[in-house]
């Protein structure tokens, strides 16, 4: 009797749940950060969640977001990459001489030139890129466990970029290297509001499209009232985070230079904001194109299949050993265009760069809800994985916690995200 009067009231809502296609987890992740800015910004009197703090949050997220899309991956196909940090030091030390040393020397480019910056960060790109593919040749075919080919990658690289710099500091670098950085490369006002309009347009776009091609298959779709939420909250959440970096207003840097050339300062009224940092769109079209590949390509296909059942894929065709090849090539390449945007925001090398990057891109993408036993995984969980993690660190330097400190909550954070995890799992395998 007591079956019959509770299955009724769990069924419409479970119903409900399935109708409107919630994520449960993403929401609880959201939850999650949302909790962590309103604490610490109590806690610092009103200062975390100001346009000036959001704004360095976002570009001190983005060097780490875009290694942690690439780890989920690597750990998707039940592999670890442990050398991550050690590579960005090497590709950061590599793109540092390139610009202030080694092109100048052999082409007779002087520092300004205008395609000294592209050069470095080509040769970068290739460095890390022809890296990852040798580690991913070690794991493949020559079957030695990735972590220990990448724990000797943390040792090797890291002293690799040391004895390519000879243990000095390099910069400044190049003007137009530095703009990737973030702090010194904006979209300003006027094209940062266009970007948000754009990207709006192209959300409402990509929603509607989905729900058609739904429609045409023949499979359930939300109610429309639910897609048209889902749509404002998206407009809203873009254009929102738009109005934040907008508000950061800064004098205006035209004026501030022929101002301090006359040896007089900027009069008030003057200022211009920041606007979307480079780095961040950096990350955006990062983020979107490792979407489609894990979601619309046989490529990524392929990665989750071997992930989820390695032995299974291999006997349908799959070329395992060439596909972990490119795994850690693609893992090589992100290191890369982490390190420029890394080294551009110091605007120099320096060879602490990238210290204990591994453990929190790690951290980042099991945050995120990747699977370390292999097969499940999404890069916007990633993404926001990384950002709650920056949002602990930076909310605890504010609030005066000492660096160890912040290390071991971080720690605790990665071992309750993963045993949250195992228990969400265990519930769903049991419904």
């Amino acid at each position: 009797m007591s079956d019959q009067n509770v299955s009724p009231a769990k069924s419409p809502r479970r119903s409900l749940l399935s109708m409107l296609e919630v994520d449960t987890r993403l929401l609880g992740m959201i939850g999650a950060f949302v909790l962590v800015c309103l604490v610490f910004n109590v806690l610092t009197d009103g200062r975390f969640l100001t346009p000036r703090n959001i704004f360095n949050l976002t570009i001190q997220t983005v060097s780490v977001a875009i290694m942690a899309t690439g780890m989920v991956f690597v750990i998707v196909t039940r592999h670890i990459d442990l050398s991550v940090g050690s590579l960005l030091a090497t590709c950061s030390a590599v793109m540092a001489m390139l610009q202030t040393n080694w092109l100048i020397s052999t082409l007779g480019l002087d520092l300004g030139h205008p395609a000294l910056p592209w050069l470095a960060i080509v040769g970068g790109l290739v460095v890390g890129t022809l890296i990852g593919a040798f580690n991913g040749w070690l794991i493949g075919y020559l079957t030695i466990p990735a972590f220990i080919v990448t724990l000797g990658g943390l040792l090797v690289w890291r002293n690799v970029g040391w004895y390519l710099t000879d243990g000095q500091t390099i910069g400044p670098l190049n003007d137009t290297f530095q703009m990737f950085g973030g702090i010194s490369g904006t979209l300003g006002e006027t094209w940062s509001w266009i970007f948000g309009a754009i990207a709006s347009v192209i959300a409402v776009i990509g929603l509607y499209n989905a729900r058609r091609t739904k429609i045409s298959h023949e499979f359930p779709v939300k109610p429309a009232w639910a897609e048209a939420a889902v749509a404002a909250i998206i407009v809203a959440g873009i254009m929102g985070f738009i109005w934040t970096l907008n508000s950061y207003q800064i004098p205006d840097r035209v004026l501030a230079r022929q101002f301090a050339a006359e040896g007089l300062e900027v009069p008030e009224g003057y200022t211009a904001a920041y606007g979307l940092p480079i780095s961040v769109l950096l990350l955006i079209a990062v983020a979107v194109a490792m979407t489609i590949i894990a979601s619309k390509t046989r490529f990524g296909r392929y990665i989750f299949a071997t992930g989820g059942n390695p032995d299974a894929a291999e006997l349908s065709g799959i070329n395992t050993r060439m596909l972990t090849v490119k795994i850690f090539a693609l893992m090589g390449f992100l290191c890369a265009l982490s390190a420029v945007v890394a080294s551009a925001r110091l605007s120099f090398h320096s060879n602490d760069i990238g210290v204990l990057d591994e453990l929190r891109v790690i951290a980042a993408a099991v945050i995120g809800g990747t699977a370390l036993s292999g097969g499940i995984g999404t890069i916007y969980g990633a993404i926001l994985g990384a950002l709650i993690m920056q949002s602990l660190q930076s909310g605890m330097a504010m609030v005066g916690v000492d660096a160890p400190f912040q290390n071991i909550v971080v720690g605790c954070v990665l071992v309750v995200a993963v045993l949250i995890d195992i228990i969400y799992r265990k519930k769903l395998g049991a419904h």
